[in-house]
C-alpha cells in the first residue's frame, strides 16, 4: 500500500505510538517513583537515621552525582547494542538497588545508597529520549515527548498514596515502613526490565509489526532526517561541544532541573508543615498539582508541534512556572492557596520539558545524538543535587521554605530568559490536515530502500 499523503503519515506514527510509547511510559512512571520515593520516606527516614534537614537534602540530592558519571557512556553503549538489552539491563540494575536500600542504617549508607542507585539508572531518561529519535519524525516529538514525559507527573500522583500505604507496613516482618517502600517499589524495575527484551524493537527497520509501506515510509523519513541534522545541525559531539548553544541548552537544563527536585524532594514536608494533616491527606495534597500539569503538558506540547515554535513555549512556561513559586512562598501558610501556586507552578515546569527536548532532538543526530542528548541531561541532572541541597540548607538556617522557593524562582526566570538567546534552526510545523472537500496537492514517487513505491505529498 502506498503511503499517499499526511493523513496516511499520522496514521503510522499513531501506531508507532501505540506500540512503543505506552511501555516506555510505564517504565519512567516506575524510575520515576524509584527516584523520588525518598520524598514521601523524608520524615520517618530523618527520624530514624538522625538525618538533619540540611544532611537530608545533601543525600536525596546525591543521587544525581551517580546519575551524571555514567549517562554519556550508557547512551553510547545504547546506540551501540541496541535499545531493549540496554533498557532491560538498567532496569533490572536499579531495581535491586532500590531493594538493597533496606538496608542503609546510617548517613554514610544513606549516601551511598543515593550515589549507587543514580550510577544505576543513569542513561534511562536520556536513552528513551534518544530512542523516540529512532521512530518519531521532528515534527510530532514535543506531543511524543509529552505522552512520554506525563509518567513523571503521573508517578507522584500516584506514587504519593501508593507509598504511604506501602508505609503503613511499618513493623511488619521486622522491618520499617520506609524499608518495605523502597522493596516493594524495586521489584516492577526489575520485572519491566526482564519484558522490556520482548516489547520493545532496536530501530524501524526491524519492525516485523509494521505493515512494509509503513516500515519503508518510515525508514526512508527518519534517514532523511539524519541527513538534514548532519548537513544543518551538530553532526558530533565535539562539534556540539564547541558549540554555544549546546551549552545554552545544557544550562536551561540545569536550572530547570535544580528546580524540580528542589521542590519535590521537599514538597511532602512542606504540604505536611502547611496542613499539619496525616500522611494520606499529604499524599493526596502533594498529588494534585502534577495531576493538573498533565493536561497542561499535553496542551502545550500539541501546539508546540503544530506551530513548530519552541523558544517561546519553553520561555513562557518558565515563567509561569516561576510565577507559582513565588505565590508559593507568599501563601506557604494556607494549604488551599499553596496548592493552588504549586498547580500552577507544576504545569509550566513540567510542559517546559516536553518542548525542551525537541530542540537537541531536531539539532543533534547519529552519535552527536547519542552522546549530546546524555550530556545535556548527565551536566542539566546535577541541578537535582543543587536543588534539594540548596532548600535544605536554608530550611535549616531560617525555619522557612519561603526563601528557598524564592531561590528556586530565579532560577526559573533565569531559564527563561537564557533560552530565549538560543538561535534555532527555522522550525519545522506538522503537516496540516487535509478537509475532505480540498483539491488534491501534487505528489512525488519515489523508491524506498526495498524498492516500495512510495508516494509523497508535496508541501
Amino acid at each position: 500500500m502506498a503511503i499517499a499523503s499526511p493523513a496516511d503519515h499520522r496514521l503510522v506514527i499513531a501506531r508507532v505510538r501505540r506500540r512503543l510509547v505506552p511501555f516506555a511510559f510505564i517504565c519512567y512512571v516506575v524510575a520515576y517513583i524509584d527516584r523520588v520515593n525518598i520524598g514521601f520516606a523524608a520524615t520517618a527516614l530523618q527520624r530514624d537515621l538522625h538525618l538533619g534537614d540540611a544532611a537530608y537534602g545533601y543525600g536525596a540530592g546525591l543521587f544525581f552525582l551517580g546519575y551524571c558519571l555514567f549517562e554519556v557512556p550508557s547512551n553510547l553503549l545504547l546506540e551501540r547494542v541496541g535499545a531493549r538489552r540496554w533498557i532491560a539491563r538498567i532496569m533490572i540494575a536499579w531495581g535491586l538497588v532500590s531493594m538493597a536500600t533496606i538496608a542503609i542504617s546510617g548517613t554514610s549508607s544513606f549516601y551511598a545508597a543515593r550515589i549507587l542507585l543514580g550510577l544505576a539508572e543513569a542513561g534511562f531518561f536520556p536513552g528513551m529520549v534518544l530512542y523516540l529519535t529512532y521512530w518519531i519524525p521532528e515534527a510530532e516529538r514535543a506531543r511524543t515527548n509529552a505522552l512520554f514525559m506525563m509518567a513523571a507527573p503521573i508517578a507522584i500522583a500516584i506514587g504519593a498514596p501508593v507509598s504511604q500505604a506501602i508505609m503503613t507496613l511499618d513493623g511488619a516482618l521486622g522491618l520499617t515502613g520506609w524499608q518495605w517502600l523502597f522493596l516493594v517499589e524495586g521489584v516492577p524495575a526489575v520485572v519491566l526490565g526482564m519484558m522490556a527484551v520482548r516489547v520493545l524493537t532496536d530501530r524501524p527497520e526491524d519492525a516485523t509489526w509494521l505493515p512494509p509501506a509503513d516500515r519503508a515510509w518510515l525508514v526512508d523519513t527518519m534517514r532523511e532526517e539524519r541527513a538534514r541534522r548532519g548537513a544543518g545541525g551538530h553532526g558530533s559531539l565535539p562539534a556540539s561541544l564547541r558549540s554555544g548553544t549546546f551549552w545554552r541548552l545544557t544550562m536551561v537544563y540545569f536550572l530547570n532541573t535544580v528546580v524540580t527536585y528542589g521542590v519535590f524532594l521537599w514538597l511532602p514536608k512542606i504540604m505536611q508543615d502547611a496542613s499539619k494533616a496525616g500522611g494520606f491527606t499529604v499524599s493526596l495534597l502533594t498529588a494534585l498539582p502534577f495531576v493538573v500539569a498533565l493536561a497542561a503538558m499535553v496542551v502545550i506540547g500539541r501546539h508546540s508541534d503544530r506551530t513548530g515554535e519552541r523558544r517561546w513555549h519553553v520561555a513562557g512556561c518558565a515563567a509561569m512556572a516561576a510565577a507559582g513559586l513565588i505565590l508559593a512562598a507568599a501563601f506557604h501558610d494556607n494549604v488551599l492557596l499553596l496548592v493552588l501556586s504549586f498547580t500552577l507552578s507544576q504545569s509550566g515546569q513540567r510542559s517546559v520539558m516536553s518542548v525542551f527536548w525537541a530542540i537537541p532532538q531536531r539539532l543533534l543526530g547519529g552519535t552527536a545524538a547519542a552522546a549530546g542528548i546524555a550530556f545535556i541531561n548527565a551536566i542539566g541532572n546535577l541541578g537535582g543535587w543543587v536543588g534539594p541541597s540548596v532548600m535544605g540548607l536554608l530550611r535549616q538556617s531560617t525555619g522557612s521554605y519561603s526563601f528557598g522557593l524564592l531561590v528556586l524562582s530565579g532560577s526559573l526566570v533565569a531559564e527563561a530568559l537564557l533560552v530565549l538567546t538560543l538561535k534555532l534552526p527555522e522550525p519545522q510545523a506538522r503537516e496540516p490536515r487535509l478537509e475532505p472537500d480540498s483539491p488534491p496537492r501534487p505528489t512525488a514517487r519515489h523508491e524506498a530502500h526495498d524498492g516500495t513505491t512510495i508516494t509523497k505529498v508535496k508541501t
